[in-house]
């Protein structure tokens, strides 16, 4: 099976400007690639997920990634899926985001020996003249064709500004100084980048003729990717600081049963022919096998394979009984938020990361939600005697062991 068939098994495709070209590259080793990511955040999350696993499974083909963190376009701020103009960061929250990206990557990226490389299109776009780029790229849009597309109509009710109009030349410049300066020759990018790509494409074939030939594709979920990861608590990060191995674990046991192996295909390693083999005859128990293996897999490209083992581990002694619960999660609360050896159950939640704030903590009270070492809370002014450890534990999945420091 060629690297280019496995891509379209795991459902990885969805459009592309020339398919031929494309297959025979990456099938080659020869596609010279690029993501791009903006650094809105301190870390990478779930949505990044996709993009990280198609970066990792090309290069084990043996085409070369280009990791492209918008420093520059983190300026602006992508319109596309937006109703509302993104928030202004200063650019020391943004080289700060990138640094942390940076570090993250290196998990599932090989930089050694220009295997891949990371760029930062501040290092261009932050020095354009803006003269020259109306002359120079400018004259290569129309407006009227930029409009009619989606990420620009939604807007447009809402408010589009001048500022966010310009996100579609800066990302086209973007391929066009990649294109020039590495050799890129292919982009990959969500389905809701599609316009986004296409301008790059054509803006260098317009400028440089057609000997130059630069190719897109966008991935066939990622626009749903985006939506991945995010629960009551809010992202789920790739940083352990902010979702911990074991809640990253758990938010992959928990995927809809409808979801489970197309997760499988499009973000695992494990062999296509295996999935599908999977996939035949999905039904009852086996559902929860493959969750199982979802979240064990995902845990271990993210965290290793020792904090997956302990993730694993800690889930069974929850759910299967076993008693041992050294590896479950826990959540250390300050002997000073204590009176006479006791805390209010609200207060417990919130500090132990169970519940956001007091109000949700208290809806989940009164829904039946909230179990301390087995025993059903149903008031929700309740003190609980903090002795040792104890397990506190949101619906059937989520808990912790709670001890005083």
């Amino acid at each position: 099976m060629t690297t280019f068939e496995e891509l379209k098994r795991r459902g990885l495709l969805a459009q592309l400007t020339d398919e031929k070209e494309i297959e025979e590259l990456v099938n080659a080793g020869k596609a010279t690639f690029y993501i791009g990511f903006d650094p809105t955040a301190d870390s990478l999350h779930v949505g990044h997920f996709m993009a990280l696993c198609l970066m990792k499974r090309l290069q084990m083909a043996g085409n070369k990634p280009i990791v492209l963190i918008g420093g520059g376009t983190a300026m602006i701020g992508d319109p596309s899926g937006k109703t509302d103009m993104r928030k202004m960061m200063t650019p020391e929250t943004i080289q700060h985001n990138v640094d942390c990206f940076k570090k993250q990557m290196s998990r599932f990226i090989d930089f050694a020996d220009d295997k891949a490389i990371i760029v930062n299109n501040a290092d261009w776009l932050m020095k354009l003249n803006y003269i020259e780029l109306l002359r120079d790229v400018g004259a290569h849009f129309s407006v009227n064709r930029m409009l009619s597309h989606e990420c620009y109509k939604q807007r447009m009710e809402r408010g589009l500004t001048f500022l966010e109009f310009n996100y579609m030349i800066m990302q086209s410049y973007d391929f066009l100084e990649l294109f020039q300066k590495y050799g890129c020759n292919m982009q990959f990018g969500g389905d809701d980048q599609w316009a986004n790509m296409l301008g790059g494409t054509e803006l260098i074939r317009r400028k440089l003729g057609k000997d130059a030939y630069a190719m897109t594709i966008t991935l066939l979920l990622n626009s749903e990717g985006k939506k991945m990861g995010k629960t009551e608590k809010g992202a789920v990060w790739l940083d352990p600081e902010k979702t911990s191995p074991y809640e990253f674990f758990q938010y992959w046991r928990n995927v809809a049963d409808a979801d489970v192996i197309k997760c499988l295909k499009m973000l695992t390693f494990v062999p296509v022919e295996q999935i599908e083999e999977m996939e035949k005859t999905m039904e009852g128990a086996q559902f929860n096998a493959a969750k199982e293996l979802l979240a064990y897999e995902l845990t271990k490209l993210v965290h290793g394979e020792e904090e997956a083992e302990k993730a694993k581990a800690a889930a069974k002694a929850l759910f299967g009984g076993s008693g041992n619960d050294a590896n479950m999660p826990v959540a250390e609360i300050d002997s000073a938020d204590l009176t006479d050896g006791c805390i209010g159950l609200l207060n417990l939640l919130v500090k132990s990361g169970l519940a956001p704030s007091v109000s949700e903590a208290r809806r989940l009270v009164q829904q039946g939600g909230i179990t301390v070492n087995d025993e059903k809370m149903t008031d929700a002014k309740a003190q609980i005697k903090l002795e040792g450890e104890t397990i506190v534990r949101k619906g059937k999945k989520a808990f912790k062991k709670v001890v005083v420091k």
